[in-house]
């Protein structure tokens, strides 16, 4: 796992910056309803696409949070006043406190199904009656794109992917939320080379996959025979499923 505290100065960068970001915060917006009056975004990390939400929709509140202090201390820059540091699945607002809440590239990071549904739960909890929740499921996946470098690390070992769709699907109904749309983005700038792979690897990128591991070696060996090394395969294309939390009875 990748230490975040530390990523934090460059992370953007990394990841595609303000197309990628604009791109998100375009599908998030979405699924999100025009009377919404509050937004919560679990795990904001740097704050470039919670900017984006505010900026997008001038009556809408925005709060972001995030666990890692590096990331909060980045987003309250872009948000001064309007970021929390707190771990996504026990969040310090009262029940029914937003209008929306979203949570991207969250749950792939969690290291167990119980930790997805804790975060669901939660972010069930904080949505008033006709709130949606929307988050990002599928990453991993969303990176095998069928390019040669896929091929390569196709025999490595992985860990279980614990935003499946189906499976966050399932926890969001046992916590009264409904599905209520989707939508896709693409990951600008995330497309893999074979040599920005290999410094991947070297990095810890990939979890199963330790920096110096003789199998994370012999993957390196493998993508350096590769043509065009720093050329980027095509990007990432994310999912983004919205869910509405069920209206009370009268």
């Amino acid at each position: 796992m990748l230490d975040y505290d530390k990523e934090a100065d460059a992370y953007d960068v990394s990841r595609g910056g303000e197309p990628r970001a604009a791109a998100a915060a375009g599908a998030l917006l979405g699924l999100i309803p025009d009377r919404a009056n509050r937004l919560l975004d679990v795990a904001c990390g740097t704050g470039i696409v919670t900017r984006r939400l505010a900026a997008a929709r001038p009556g809408l509140r925005v709060t972001g949070s995030d666990l890692t202090y590096g990331m909060a201390r980045t987003a309250a820059v872009r948000l001064p006043g309007a970021i929390v540091l707190a771990d996504g699945r026990r969040l310090p607002f009262p029940d029914r406190s937003f209008d929306a809440v979203t949570s991207v590239w969250l749950l792939h990071l969690l290291e167990t199904g119980d930790d997805v549904r804790a975060v669901v739960a939660e972010c069930a909890r904080l949505l008033r009656p006709g709130g949606v929740y929307v988050t990002t499921v599928d990453k991993a996946a969303a990176h095998d794109v069928g390019s040669d470098i896929d091929a390569v690390l196709a025999p490595r070992p992985r860990r279980p992917a614990q935003d499946a769709a189906g499976a966050v699907t399932s926890y969001a109904a046992a916590r009264g939320l409904a599905p209520a749309g989707r939508a896709r983005f693409p990951g600008h700038g995330q497309g893999r080379s074979p040599r920005g792979t290999i410094a991947d690897l070297r990095r810890g990128w990939f979890t199963r996959l330790p920096p110096g591991d003789p199998l994370a070696e012999r993957f390196a060996a493998r993508l350096a025979r590769l043509p065009d090394q720093d050329r980027p395969r095509p990007d990432p294309v994310f999912t983004v499923p919205a869910f509405r939390k069920r209206e009370e009875s009268p």
